[in-house]
């Protein structure tokens, strides 16, 4: 199963979020979820640039045995983020995914469509050929449209043409093809996260190398406050309606805990 990453997003702000004069402070809730030994840990922390989920001394590489959350204020272009990342335990390890997506990775993201924004990716995208890589972009987008799950950007959420022309852009790399470190190298003159390999370094931010740098832009930078809005205005709500019903009528939710599979 490629990492799925849920935002969750809210804000404070005072003032205009375009004057740096002003006092601006976003809360995120970002859950990453897939098997162990994917490295979601690492894509957290290069994510954000900070050891948002260390690790113990001497641990070696570890493995996400149970749900952790960990919180930490960190700052992006001028403006501080409280950022709150659960990492989840290794998800579906014990069944055999050798080829592509499982019926339970396709089921768990379609209900996680209901109440989240999902944005899907493939982790370790240097293990991966190009062909393979795209290969297995377009198994997962044909996989994704025929069990009718909805990732973000969602194509029926555009206002108007200009938007839906950006959010294209966007739909054409899902899933972002990533790679994640915590280690910095030196290249012409340059310091860069990168991992080291015997052809060269793999520049993490490097558009040539990987989609990491387009994940970062949408999550933290161009699309915040887009994801923030539907998870308040869509997702919360559709969320609170089918709770009240739920009371009032005693017919059960149609938005099951994805948890419960």
């Amino acid at each position: 199963m490629p990492p799925v990453l849920c935002d969750h997003s809210g804000s404070q702000v005072m003032g205009s979020i375009t004057s740096m004069k002003w006092i601006v402070m976003i809360f995120s809730i970002l859950i990453i979820a897939g098997q162990s030994g994917l490295g979601k840990s690492t894509l957290v922390n290069t994510l954000f640039k900070s050891k948002v989920i260390r690790k113990a001394p001497g641990a070696g590489i570890p493995k996400t045995l149970e749900m952790k959350a960990v919180s930490q204020v960190i700052e992006e272009r001028g403006m501080e983020m409280r950022l709150t990342v659960i990492d989840t335990p290794g998800f579906g390890d014990q069944i055999n995914n050798q080829n592509w997506l499982r019926p339970l990775d396709l089921e768990f993201m379609k209900r996680l469509g209901r109440i989240v924004n999902v944005v899907p990716v493939i982790a370790k995208a240097d293990t991966l050929t190009l062909e393979e890589r795209e290969e297995f972009k377009q198994r997962i987008r044909s996989d994704l449209q025929t069990h009718g799950i909805s990732v973000y950007p969602q194509p029926e959420l555009d206002e108007d043409p200009t938007e839906a022309l950006l959010n294209d852009k966007i739909r054409d790399k899902i899933p972002f093809a990533v790679v994640g470190t915590d280690e910095e190298h030196q290249v012409n003159g340059r310091r860069v996260l990168g991992r080291k390999t015997k052809w060269g370094i793999i520049e993490v931010e490097n558009s040539s190398h990987c989609e990491f740098a387009d994940l970062r832009d949408l999550l933290i930078r161009s699309n915040l406050q887009d994801l923030k809005d539907i998870t308040h205005n869509i997702h919360y709500e559709s969320y609170r309606v089918g709770r009240l019903n739920e009371k009032m009528n005693g017919a059960p939710s149609q938005l099951k805990d994805p948890s419960g599979l």
